[in-house]
Order: structure tokens, then sequence, then C-alpha cells
């Protein structure tokens, strides 16, 4: 689990890229992230690196959302894993 707590997306991804890096294909990772752009931003990141999201977790009281580590990931830019590496 990442904790993101209030920081921004930009942050969020930095340290999310570090950590998946590290993680076993298949592995579930959940983040915690109440910036608003989080429910775009994440999805889209997925959609970029290749592992799969697999959406919002209910039943938490701060916004978590879900993706599995692929292990086909496709390589981002580790100082802006917004873009393709």
């Amino acid at each position: 689990m990442l904790d993101g707590g209030e920081r921004r997306c930009v942050h969020l991804l930095l340290e999310l890229s570090r950590l998946v890096a590290g993680l076993a294909p298949g592995s579930v990772v959940h983040l915690i992230a109440t910036d608003p752009a989080a429910p775009l931003d994440l999805p889209a990141w997925c959609h970029l690196t290749g592992h799969p999201y697999l959406g919002p977790v209910p039943g938490r009281h701060q916004p978590t959302y879900a993706l599995q580590v692929s292990g086909e990931a496709r390589p981002v830019d580790p100082d802006s894993p917004w873009r393709p590496g």
C-alpha cells in the first residue's frame, strides 16, 4: 500500500513508479490519494505503463485505488513517470 495522503499526483506517480519496480508481477498495490486528479491520472498512468488498473477500492475512508503489477510493463522516464522511457 502506498499512502499518498494529500500529495499531488505528480509526486505520487514518482513514488508509485519506484514501488512497482521492486514488486513481483501479479502483486496488487493500493494507493491512497486525495488529489482530485487521481481518478484520471492513475488509470492514464496504468494505460501508459501496461499495469492493469483495478479501479477504486470500495469501503475505504479515504479514496483508495488499486492496480496490479504487470510482468511486461512498459518503461517510463524515472524522473517523469508520466512520460514513456
